[in-house]
């Protein structure tokens, strides 16, 4: 089973889109905390990272669809299975690029408010951890990421003992009158399946929370698709908020989606306003359909490497709940260095545009990625819940050219793991090394913090509130995703354990809101 596990950081990632269906060098020390060590390396290649096979449906025939459709909606997800637990003895290593995706809570959200329990198959288990603040302190000073671990037993084991650990990965934050100048460019589908007010109307009132935020000097771009791509809106001044506007009230419904032509020319307009110094992302805002378009994939392909190349992000947007393309939207943003986010309601558009704004745009790490190192002396076994389509190969941690995560600035990243102790067990339970990039010098930074055996609480309940909230979500999602290793937990032990950690955080907006979806999704289980 460990082989698989290996196996798959190897296997290419295949869309199923964009057609019919979704239509070195020596190493310096840098000044560090006490605990945590940091280290240059300045042979970073200047090459662009692998990017994973984009794969169209034949010309005139329905694409496969991944995961299962789930009434009442014509969904497409990708199931990417369940981790195994791992003998630490056989493999000590566990390796994984950093994901900051939110998209997996929020379609999950949108499908219990209206009165659906979501498809197994949509519940990525870390996109649901990393919805919620974890209360991490930020870097010191002259430091880009802090690593905070913590941990404790595991409320949801009957039989014998599991441990949780929280690794959690906590970016510097930039104060939005220092943020870099954007150079945004929205790709907007326009077809008729976005013709609800929960999609273009949502995305109109998206952007127009983001024009607000604006600095003078960042420009936006608008190219919109439907049968065809066309301009908007050229590259224009953040101060010209009026102009920017009325462009946004203009957008009307129109035709088929040919998604592939719209972000064509959205690269081209990317470029077209490129800012050398600056931020250069396009942001898609679809409901992830395309049915109109013939390209081969070397072509698409060649020039998403090209603009990745060059600093071009893109972010991914959802809007929209029937026949709406999960995979793609996910994919396209590991694909474009970027991230994927799901706006179901004007709360999380102001979430995504306004509270978090900066971090949205202003990258602070590329290629990021985590490798935990377990002392098989005192861990007999660990299972990393979640992160199954975000593996890397161990011997490829420290290979400067494979593709892995982004981050954005004030960025929280987290990955759980449930261990088991040999009995008695003392000393030091794991390194964690965390690898970045960085995108202004391009230099390679490596961290890593210990983490002991003394460093666990015994009891549960006396572990930091934000530890134990990250279990019970976890938990929570596991259970959605009828995971084996939740079987001998219930919807009901989540409830409980969600109410009396509500009263620890109290007046957490999105911990009362956690409550309220659990006890949603116990009614219809």
């Amino acid at each position: 089973m460990n082989a698989l596990r290996k196996a798959s950081g190897y296997c290419a990632v295949f869309l199923l889109v964009f057609l019919a269906a979704c239509g070195g060098g020596a190493a310096t020390e840098a000044p560090k905390d006490s605990n945590t060590q940091e280290t240059y390396d300045y042979a970073a290649t200047e090459a662009p990272a692998q990017q994973e096979q984009f794969v169209p449906a034949p010309p005139g025939l329905p694409a496969p669809t991944a995961g299962e459709n789930t009434e009442p909606y014509d969904m497409f997800f990708e199931d990417y299975g369940v981790n195994p637990s791992i003998d630490a003895e056989d493999d000590n290593l566990s390796t994984f690029a950093l994901d900051v995706d939110t998209g997996s809570y929020t379609v999950m959200r949108n499908y219990l408010n209206d009165g659906n329990l979501p498809p197994s198959e949509s519940v990525r288990v870390e996109e649901y951890v990393n919805y919620f603040d974890q209360g991490y302190d930020p870097p010191s000073e002259h430091q880009t990421f802090n690593i905070y671990i913590d941990g404790g037993p595991s409320p949801f084991t009957q039989t014998e003992r599991y441990d949780m650990i929280r690794i959690g990965i906590q970016g510097y934050e930039v104060p939005d009158e220092e943020r870099m100048d954007a150079a945004l460019t929205f790709v907007i589908d326009v077809s008729g399946s976005m013709d609800m007010d929960n999609r273009l109307g949502l995305v109109k009132q998206s952007l127009e929370m983001l024009v607000e935020q604006l600095h003078e000097d960042d420009t936006v771009s608008i190219v919109v698709y439907g049968s065809e791509a066309r301009v908007v809106l050229d590259p224009t001044p953040g101060s010209e908020t009026g102009e920017i506007l009325s462009a946004i009230y203009s957008l009307q419904p129109e035709g088929a989606t040919n998604a592939e032509a719209g972000l064509r020319l959205g690269y081209r307009m990317a470029m077209e306003a490129y800012m050398r110094d600056g931020i250069n992302r396009v942001i898609l805002c679809s409901d992830g359909v395309a049915n109109v378009g013939e390209t081969g994939p070397e072509a698409i392909l060649e020039e998403i490497d090209h603009y990745v190349a060059e600093g071009v992000t893109l972010t991914t947007i959802g809007f929209g709940m029937d026949n709406y393309n999960d995979t793609l939207m996910e994919q396209l943003a590991d694909q474009g260095n970027g991230f994927y986010a799901y706006v179901d309601d004007r709360d999380e558009a102001r979430k995504l545009f306004v509270d978090e704004i900066t971090g949205t745009l202003q990258t602070i790490a590329l290629d990021a990625k985590v490798q935990v190192e377990f002392n098989p002396d005192v861990v007999r076994n660990y299972r990393l819940v979640g992160y199954e389509n975000r593996d890397v190969a161990d011997e490829d941690f420290r290979d400067n050219d494979v593709d892995a995560g982004e981050i954005g600035a004030g960025h929280s990243v987290t990955a759980l793991y449930e261990i088991k102790l040999h009995p008695e067990a003392y000393g030091k339970i794991a390194t964690v090394f965390m690898r970045w990039e960085d995108p202004d010098t391009h230099q390679v930074v490596e961290i890593s913090q210990d983490f002991f055996a003394d460093n666990l609480e015994r009891d549960f309940r006396e572990t930091d509130p934000y530890f134990q909230r990250a279990v019970v979500v976890a938990e929570f999602a596991e259970i959605l995703k009828d995971s084996y290793w939740a079987e001998d937990s219930s919807l009901d032990d989540v409830y409980d354990e969600a109410r009396r950690i509500e009263d620890d955080l109290r007046r957490d907006e999105a911990m009362e809101e956690f409550v309220e979806l659990v006890k949603m999704a116990k009614g219809l289980w």
